[in-house]
């Protein structure tokens, strides 16, 4: 039992890593943890060879049809953009199809950012943005967002998704319930957001609630809702937000994770051990922690002492980890990007900057 739930536990992890290289230690900590996928920056990519033979060797210490995570969305949002070609931002590509009446221009944004992860071999990239380009998170947000209205959003976003579905390439909706009226950025703070729950259910909710079908994953925000039944929690240890509304009044069935437990908008306000475990007991399948190896031992561990202290939550943990693993192979089935030639990445390369120069000129003609 005690293995299993050590299993279980590693699998509800995606981990970040430090270098382009494994170190020791990793390879230590990845045999032991076993997680369920692994996320990189842009501090992990060199080039596509090199990025592929670390994806290739790290997800070998995990769990089977493990994630292979990158943010990508488009904008100041891109990990490959020095590896690869800077792609547009989300705004600028929605802007862009409004201006020229070219609704496919979100699903090629789509295609060709799918087209650029696979390149490097991930399978999952964390995008798209749902939140709405609202004035107070104009600062925080700036141009990863398609627009001010959640049918913007939606249109948006209902492309984007189609085209990194057409290339077999796994997307996430964030940052549910939605940050579009945060003024802080939770990186370092907890975004306080008081908006009636009429406003966010008609408004900041209805992307997740149209595009519940076509997100394969939604992330849960670290900011704070008062008012709420949830009062001063984070959204993402709150199971208010995760099991009442999202699981259940929302309908949505696939898997739900956390943004960044290392950020300073949850870890400002509990340690990473009772984080980890609020976040299971709220209803979350998988804890994304991005760096360090302590907070992601500690984390590991945390569940597991919790695990073997209380039966219910260890009934928890095993059941939560046979679901993820069955959608995990649902989603990849073992399945690695192929490896472009040298022509091949240059086509692509050229692609993605006559794509943005596109974008700019349509936005030059406004």
């Amino acid at each position: 039992m005690k293995a299993n739930l050590r299993q279980a536990v590693g699998s509800l992890l995606v981990v970040g890593l430090e270098r382009t290289e494994l170190t020791g230690l990793e390879r230590a900590w990845l045999k032991l943890v076993r997680p369920g996928g692994v996320i990189l920056f842009r501090r992990n990519i060199q080039d596509a060879r090199q990025t592929r033979a670390l994806l290739d060797e790290s997800t070998a210490l995990c769990a089977p049809n493990g994630f292979r995570c990158v943010d990508v969305e488009g904008g100041r949002v891109d990990r490959l953009r020095d590896a690869l070609a800077p792609m547009p931002s989300a705004q600028a590509v929605a802007q862009a199809a409004q201006r020229t009446g070219k609704a496919g221009l979100a699903r090629e944004h789509g295609e060709l950012v799918a087209r650029g992860v696979r390149a490097f071999g991930f399978n999952t990239t964390l995008a798209p943005v749902l939140d709405l380009a609202l004035p107070e998170s104009a600062k925080v947000l700036g141009t990863r967002t398609a627009g001010p209205t959640a049918e913007e959003v939606v249109e948006y976003g209902r492309e984007f998704l189609a085209g990194l579905t057409a290339q077999g390439v796994a997307g996430c909706g964030k940052h549910f319930p939605g940050l579009g009226a945060g003024t802080l950025d939770s990186h370092h703070e907890t975004p306080v957001i008081k908006r009636t729950i009429r406003k966010l259910w008609c408004e900041d909710m209805v992307p997740y609630r149209e595009l519940s079908s076509e997100l394969p994953m939604v992330m849960v925000s670290h900011a704070s809702y008062p008012g709420m039944p949830s009062k001063s929690l984070p959204a993402s240890v709150s199971s208010y937000w995760i099991g009442t509304v999202l699981r259940k009044r929302i309908g949505y069935s696939g898997i739900i994770i956390s943004d960044d437990l290392e950020m300073g908008g949850i870890l400002k306000l509990v340690p990473i051990e009772e984080a980890a475990v609020a976040a299971i007991r709220a209803g979350m399948d998988l804890l994304e922690i991005c760096q360090s190896p302590e907070l992601i031992l500690r984390a590991y561990e945390a569940l597991i002492v919790e695990g073997e202290r209380s039966a219910a939550f260890a009934r928890l943990l095993m059941a939560r980890a046979a679901q993820t693993a069955r959608q995990r192979a649902n989603i990849f089935a073992g399945r690695v990007p192929a490896a472009l030639t040298a022509a091949q990445f240059e086509a692509l390369r050229m692609r993605v900057l006559r794509f943005g120069q596109a974008i700019l000129k349509a936005q030059e003609q406004a």
